[in-house]
């Protein structure tokens, strides 16, 4: 067996960290999930969940399992955003963080809060109270990632309940691209995209004419993704 040389490195060590962003849409606004600190620094105040990863794991691992800890989300679409590194942006040291964004229906999961979490609590992106650390440049970026990610592929699906109508769908792309759309231009786009399987079910309890229920083909997009297909909105 290969003897392994370990090497011993004379260079400062920052410590690593992951952060979440993770957004939800509750039909009239986006949201964003803060966690209130158990612990110092910044006790108290809110923040994005995180933490330090561990030796044996890669910073998405990381971060899943600090999301698990501190909220009880699992499972959730999760993608990296950026690498936050200002020398003094912890007050404990240097300390460089791996920024991930996550998007969630909110039907599906209720957050908990665990581990040093005090509370878990979902707030408006034009609310939020001041956060911890660097968190409001992190939330900038999430939000100017996923403003234009939106537009070239459907991530936007995964803020949706399974089930929706073309109204809600709509109204999701106008929030998070803070302006209003053309109706009749919307609808023949996604119709002609063929992504979406309209079900034999309607809206009910409403006082207009009941809407038709959709849900995302998610299995013939990546098919035809494979083909060279391009979403574009």
């Amino acid at each position: 067996m290969e003897n392994k040389q370990k090497y011993c490195y004379d260079y400062p060590r920052p410590a690593l960290t992951t952060d979440c962003v993770i957004f939800g849409f509750d039909e009239t606004d986006l949201k964003v999930l803060l966690i209130e600190r158990g612990i110092e620094p910044f006790k108290g105040k809110w923040a994005f969940p995180g933490g330090f990863v561990q030796m044996d794991e890669n910073t998405e691992d990381g971060a899943k399992r600090e999301l698990f800890e501190e909220t009880g989300l699992k499972d959730i679409f999760i993608e990296q955003l950026y690498t936050f590194s200002d020398v003094d942006r912890d007050p404990r040291g240097r300390v460089v963080t791996v920024a991930y964004y996550a998007l969630v229906s909110l039907n599906k999961f209720a957050p908990t809060a665990g581990d040093d979490a005090n509370k878990a609590a979902w707030f408006s992106v034009r609310d939020i109270p001041t956060l911890a650390f660097d968190h409001e440049k992190i939330l900038r970026m999430a939000l100017y990632r996923i403003k234009g990610k939106i537009r070239y592929q459907p991530i936007g699906f995964e803020l949706l309940p399974e089930k929706f109508t073309f109204t809600e769908l709509q109204h999701l792309y106008e929030v998070v691209l803070e302006t209003p759309l053309d109706r009749r231009n919307f609808r023949k786009k996604f119709l002609n995209m063929d992504l979406l399987i309209e079900l034999d079910e309607k809206q009910q309890g409403v006082a207009h004419k009941a809407a038709n229920y959709y849900k995302f083909d998610k299995m013939k997009y990546e098919q035809l993704v494979l083909k060279g297909f391009n979403f574009e909105i």
